[in-house]
């Protein structure tokens, strides 16, 4: 986990770059155990902050509503271009709702939102090179 900074920009120009992007999604996709899913506690807590117990029917209706979320064509799997195509529309309205305005978010290092940090990082060095 790493603290950076990010905005909507950094987020749309990741999701833009299609090769970078697919690459991530693709990686993220091979990774997703939907069945695995289904069965793990979702961890909710209340506005203190104390861990709270989920009833596994509810458990299993926010994991049923995020699959048909996923699988567009209601064939009872989620192929990658669905896990493609549903993951740019996530990324788009998180960048959507960030804005353009930099904020500091604690990141995972194997997300897609660190993917677009380290994809921006990677551009910016590049430019600085040439201009050297």
């Amino acid at each position: 986990m790493s603290v950076e900074l990010l905005d909507g920009a950094t987020i749309i120009n990741f999701v833009e770059y299609e090769e970078a992007f697919s690459a991530s999604v693709w990686r993220r996709f091979n990774q997703l155990d939907i069945d695995q899913l289904r069965r793990s506690p979702l961890l909710c807590r209340d506005a203190e902050g104390v861990a709270v117990r989920t009833d596994p029917d509810e458990v299993a209706k926010v994991y049923g509503s995020l699959f048909a979320q996923f699988d567009h064509d209601s064939d009872g799997e989620v192929g990658l271009e669905e896990y493609m195509a549903e993951t740019k529309k996530i990324m788009l309205s998180v960048a959507n709702g960030l804005g353009f305005m930099p904020v500091k978010m604690v990141l995972e290092d194997d997300s897609l939102l660190m993917g677009a940090v380290d994809r921006e990082s990677s551009a910016c060095t590049k430019v600085a090179a040439r201009a050297a």
